[in-house]
């Protein structure tokens, strides 16, 4: 589902990656781990097409780095659900409002709306908070706004960027086991963090960038 075919990236003359190869299948549970700087959000930016790679090919489903038009990244991306580390959620708009704006962007209709934010909400743990506005939320609940935003358009790909870095460990544990649900119905989910315990409560596979390349920790 994702391959990496001797890819290279270059930001002010320094290679984040090169000669870098990778497969990750269909419903795969990805850690993705590294000193801080080393490329974990350079990969999760490779993947959803922000940035392409200064030489080689990455592939996405039926996408190619190599061929792909700016027309088509935004049919790339209903594809994938993406979680930040700061949420991204907007100050201005109630959780529900945050959830379903991704939904009035596709132009869907305001029952389908309505009716899918409920059950992500739900699914969450955020029913009785969709009138809540952002600056009324703890992080843990901000977070899961934002998976609940994630997964509006079903994705078969959930990256996840750093999401518990703001979090105790509480909370933390929280979204893991959300993540890990999703997994289990089939949504792959990468996550790089730096929170190595993480690896011990939801076993998964372990990939380090290192050397810009990746390498499986067995």
């Amino acid at each position: 589902m994702i391959e990496f075919h001797n890819v290279r990236l270059t930001f002010a003359s320094q290679d984040i990656f090169d000669h870098a190869n990778l497969v990750i299948s269909e419903g795969e549970f990805v850690y993705v781990i590294g000193e801080t700087g080393i490329g974990k959000s350079s990969f999760l930016r490779l993947l959803y097409m922000d940035t392409l790679p200064t030489f080689g090919r990455v592939r996405i489903g039926g996408y190619d780095s190599s061929t792909i038009t700016r027309h088509q990244i935004p049919f790339l991306r209903r594809t994938i659900g993406i979680v930040f580390q700061d949420y991204r959620l907007l100050e201005d708009r109630n959780v529900f409002e945050n959830v379903a704006f991704a939904l009035h962007v596709t132009g869907a209709r305001h029952q389908i709306i309505a009716s899918k934010v409920h059950r992500l909400l739900a699914e969450v743990g955020l029913s009785s908070k969709e009138f809540a506005m952002p600056d009324d939320l703890s992080g843990g609940e901000k977070q899961r706004v934002a998976i609940a935003r994630a997964l509006v358009n079903d994705p078969v790909i959930l990256l996840a960027d750093e999401p518990t870095g703001n979090l105790d460990p509480a909370a933390s544990r929280d979204i893991l086991a959300i993540f890990d649900r999703i997994n289990k119905r089939g949504t792959a989910v990468i996550m790089a963090t730096h929170d190595y315990s993480l690896l011990a409560q939801r076993p998964g596979r372990v990939i380090k960038i290192q050397n810009c390349n990746f390498y499986d920790v067995v």
